[in-house]
C-alpha cells in the first residue's frame, strides 16, 4: 500500500528523530506532502504499463471475432541514492547546546527536499545519469498539450486547461509556480471565473487553492533565493519566440498512478565525533524515485506566458 510521507511519520516507532526527519521532509514541499510512496524490496521495481486495448466487435449469427489482444509494456523504474552529511563542530554543541545539530538537520532536509521535488518535474537521467526521470521527461504525445502555437506562447487558456485535466484519469491535483498560482487567485475576482477558484485548507492546516476542486500544488522552493524553481517563466517556447514560458502539471497522485517509491524511507544516521576533524556527523540519505504506472496519469500543458488568465 502506497502512503504519503505523512501518513508514513504516523507508522514508525521507537525513532523520534526519523519520525520527526519524515514529516519535516512532507512539510518542506507540497508535492512530497501528497504523493503516495511505495516501498519496495531491491534497488528497482518492474511493472506492466497498457499500451494499448484489444479490439473487439459485433458479429452476425453464425459468424467468428477476428482475434486481437492488447499491448502490455513492462516498465522497469530504478532507485536514486539522494542525501548528504552535515558537521556540526563540537564547540558549538557545547556552547549553544544539543539542539543546534537539529537546527542544521532540519536545514539539511529542506535542501534535500527542494532538489528532490526540482527532479519530480526537471529530472533527466539522460544528461544527469545519477537522478531520476521527471515528468518533463516522460510525458509525451497525447499527455503534452500546448496552450498557444503562436510565436512566444500565450497567456493560459482556461478551456485548454481543462482539455489538459481531460486527458487525465481520475485527476487529482494541479501543479505549477507561485506566480501562475497568483495569477488564478486574480482570476478569481472575475465573475466568469469565480466560482471555479475556490481556497480552503490542506491536512497540515495552510491555505490552498483550488481550481474546479482540484488542489493546487507549488513546484517553487520556499526559499525565493534558492535556485530550486521548478517552473520559472524560462522554458523554451515550442512556436519560437525565446524562454518565457512556464508549465502546468495535471496529476493523479493516487496507487497504481502516478506513486513515489522508495526501499525503506529516509535513513538517518548518527555517525558521532569524525576522526579527522572535531565536529558531530549527521548522515541522511534516501533510496527513491517516482513511478508513472498508468499512461494516463499525467498531463503537462506547456507554452503559458505571464499575462492574465484568459477565459
Amino acid at each position: 500500500m502506497a502512503l504519503t510521507l505523512l501518513e508514513a511519520a504516523k507508522l514508525v516507532s521507537g525513532n523520534v528523530q526519523r519520525a520527526g526527519i519524515i514529516e519535516l521532509f512532507a512539510r518542506s514541499s507540497d508535492i512530497l506532502a501528497a504523493l503516495p510512496f511505495e516501498d519496495i524490496p531491491g534497488g528497482s521495481l518492474t511493472y506492466n504499463q497498457e499500451g494499448a486495448l484489444p479490439g473487439v466487435a459485433f458479429r452476425g449469427v453464425n459468424e467468428g471475432y477476428t482475434e486481437g489482444v492488447g499491448v502490455i509494456n513492462p516498465v522497469t523504474e530504478v532507485l536514486t541514492i539522494a542525501g548528504g552529511d552535515m558537521d556540526v563542530d563540537r564547540s558549538l554543541i557545547r556552547t549553544r547546546g544539543p539542539g543546534i545539530r537539529a537546527v542544521h538537520e532540519a536545514m539539511k532536509v529542506k535542501a534535500l527536499a527542494q532538489q528532490w521535488h526540482l527532479k519530480f518535474i526537471k529530472g533527466d537521467s539522460f544528461t544527469s545519469p545519477k537522478e531520476f526521470d521527471g515528468l518533463q521527461s516522460r510525458l509525451t504525445g497525447t499527455q503534452l498539450v500546448s496552450n498557444a502555437a503562436a510565436s512566444g506562447g500565450g497567456a493560459l487558456s482556461l478551456a485548454k486547461l481543462d482539455q489538459a485535466i481531460d486527458t487525465v484519469d481520475e485527476p487529482t491535483h494541479l501543479i505549477m509556480s507561485k506566480a501562475m498560482r497568483r495569477r488564478f487567485i486574480t482570476a478569481q475576482r472575475n465573475t466568469n471565473v469565480a466560482g471555479y477558484v475556490t481556497f480552503d485548507k490542506n491536512e497540515m492546516g495552510m491555505p490552498m487553492t483550488r481550481y474546479n476542486d482540484l488542489p493546487i500544488l507549488i513546484a517553487d522552493s520556499s526559499d525565493i533565493a534558492s535556485s530550486y524553481a521548478g517552473l520559472a517563466f524560462n522554458e523554451a517556447d515550442t512556436g519560437g519566440g525565446g524562454t518565457a514560458t512556464t508549465s502546468i502539471y495535471v496529476v493523479s497522485l493516487r496507487e497504481g498512478m502516478l506513486t513515489g517509491i522508495q526501499n525503506g524511507g529516509i535513513e538517518v544516521m548518527n555517525l558521532g565525533q569524525q576522526d579527522s576533524k572535531p565536529v558531530m556527523r549527521t548522515r541522511i540519505e534516501w533510496l527513491s524515485g517516482i513511478a508513472l504506472m498508468h499512461p494516463r496519469a499525467a498531463c503537462r500543458l506547456r507554452d503559458i506566458t505571464d499575462a492574465a488568465i484568459a477565459v
